[in-house]
């Protein structure tokens, strides 16, 4: 299987990724502007709400708060996750510029497939193991 060549131009295939770090941004701009640890700023998660236990993303909003405000330790208490996911999430940022600005997706083949698949599995098998295991471990919850 070949690689994919974008014929759009540089500019309008740089789009898309530009505008989600400018949303990215002004979302994050709001968010140390509003502390979402004051009650009434922010919906509560449906899952505390309904179950009153912690999902895997309890915690997200005040940690992202912790981390706008240079406080590493505020966000780790929060949710641990967000500062393994946060890493991660700028890569693939920056790999989806690079291949916007190069304009060429590289080829797919069954190998890449299968590992990114595998991959998806265990990531999806470690957040839903973090959601048991942070309702029974004290140091784990969202510290809210």
């Amino acid at each position: 299987m070949a690689e994919r060549v974008d014929t759009r131009s540089r500019g309008r295939r740089l789009v898309a990724p530009l505008l989600t770090a400018g949303i990215t941004a002004g979302a994050l701009g709001y968010l140390f502007a509003v502390d979402p640890n004051e009650p009434g700023h922010y919906p509560l998660c449906p899952t505390k709400a309904l179950f009153g236990i912690d999902c895997p993303g309890c915690g997200c909003m005040r940690g992202l708060y912790s981390l706008t405000h240079g406080d590493l330790a505020g966000a780790a208490n929060h949710n641990v996750l967000l500062l393994v996911f946060i890493p991660i999430a700028i890569v693939l940022w920056i790999r989806w510029v690079m291949r916007a600005w190069r304009g060429v997706t590289p080829a797919v083949s069954v190998r890449s497939l299968r590992l990114r698949n595998r991959t998806m599995i265990v990531v999806l098998v470690a957040i839903l193991a973090f959601g048991v295991v942070r309702n029974f471990v004290p140091y784990l919850d969202s510290a809210a």
